[in-house]
């Protein structure tokens, strides 16, 4: 990719959700939720603090993360959606 993020932001590709419910009905692509689940595509080089100190990021390329509903700002990138979005507003770190 070539886009880098800036400052403590990451990129984000959404894992596409699950197609049939627990009792095998399907879930057309119209009722279906975002998935709020993804896996990181690229990091800045950390927030800085009020000292000057760049302080790195705890997650790191590949991690699959869960991240708020309505985190992040979608956009358009070499052809691919992904959400651009604070550290901040990932939850936490999957498996």
């Amino acid at each position: 990719m070539k886009f880098r993020p800036l400052h403590d932001r990451v990129v984000v590709k959404r894992l596409e959700g699950e197609e049939k419910t627990a009792g095998g009905i399907i879930i057309p692509d119209t009722a279906k939720e975002k998935p709020q689940q993804g896996e990181i595509l690229a990091v800045g080089p950390g927030a800085r603090g009020e000292d000057g100190k760049v302080t790195p990021l705890d997650v790191k390329v590949g991690d699959r993360i869960l991240f708020g509903k309505w985190s992040g700002t979608e956009v358009t990138i070499e052809g691919s959606e992904v959400l651009i979005m604070k550290e901040s507003d990932v939850m936490g770190v999957i498996g």
